[in-house]
């Protein structure tokens, strides 16, 4: 097992799991809430045939990296992915991000630039802005956000299965693009990740990236289901276009937050269209 260290807690060290498969262009990929890198199963197999040399991680909190009980912040995050990147040496990186991932890509972007880094990709992202102010009507109200720390404090398993639910959308797949067993492994991933860091990555979704998105220099594709019940594309993917110079947006029709799962047959093709481009 490999991992980078990243800081340290009292007499313990802060160490991020890492996996480093393949030769060729380096591809990063950083996973969503709750799970871990593992998350990209659907997609590690197509890169390595594709000749990409393939990292995955696990954020801190999450899957084998240490579960310290701070650090649950974007600039911390950055920080994490700019030690494996500089650690392992990596150049010409395509740096793809899934769900709360897309936020790492975007302040590392922002704030460390793209020397290291050709192209990026957000999945299903969290970018702009999440949270409904008055110079951002697109946002989500905070008493969902609310709600979201208030179930995860009463019953964190509870609130595990319904985010699922939702992150799948199990009502209309199941059986068919998603099964009770995958669902299932999603969840046992989920319920061994820290408590504390799970509750504490909710407010880090409330993240202004607006500062750090016209520092995007490197061409980006946005890839989202229209039928995103974790992060509404109205809010989220729509507006990104517009803000990332050069980006473009695929939509896919009724895909659900998970769409690197349910609807892989689509989202790969495109994924690798993309890194291949130029």
């Amino acid at each position: 097992m490999s991992y980078v260290t990243v800081g340290k807690e009292n007499s313990g060290t802060i160490d991020i799991y890492y996996e480093d498969h393949g030769t060729g262009q380096p591809v990063v990929l950083i996973h969503g809430f709750p799970l871990n890198g593992h998350s990209w199963e659907k997609q590690v197999g197509v890169l390595l045939a594709a000749g990409y040399r393939v990292i995955t991680y696990d954020r801190r909190g999450f899957g084998n990296s240490s579960q310290p009980s701070f650090g649950y912040d974007y600039d911390t995050f950055a920080a994490d992915l700019n030690t494996l990147i500089t650690e392992l040496d990596l150049r010409d990186v395509l740096l793809v991000g899934f769900s709360m991932g897309t936020g790492e890509v975007t302040r590392y972007l922002g704030k460390y630039g793209s020397e290291r880094v050709s192209k990026a990709v957000l999945m299903a992202p969290v970018p702009p802005f999440l949270l409904k102010t008055d110079d951002n009507p697109e946002g989500v109200d905070q008493s969902v956000f609310d709600g979201i720390m208030k179930s995860i404090v009463a019953d964190r398993p509870a609130y595990l299965s319904t985010f699922l639910h939702n992150f799948f959308n199990v009502d209309v797949f199941l059986g068919d693009r998603i099964s009770n067993e995958a669902i299932q492994m999603s969840w046992n991933v989920a319920a061994g990740a820290s408590a504390k860091g799970t509750l504490d990555c909710v407010p880090s979704w409330l993240t202004d990236f607006r500062d750090d998105l016209p520092h995007i220099d490197v061409p980006t594709l946005i890839i989202q289901g229209e039928a995103d019940r974790i992060l509404p594309i109205a809010s989220t993917g729509n507006r990104l276009p517009n803000l990332i110079k050069g980006s473009r947006l695929v939509v896919i029709p009724d895909g659900p937050h998970a769409i690197n799962w349910t609807h892989a047959e689509q989202v790969n093709p495109a994924l690798l269209d993309f890194l291949k481009e130029g």
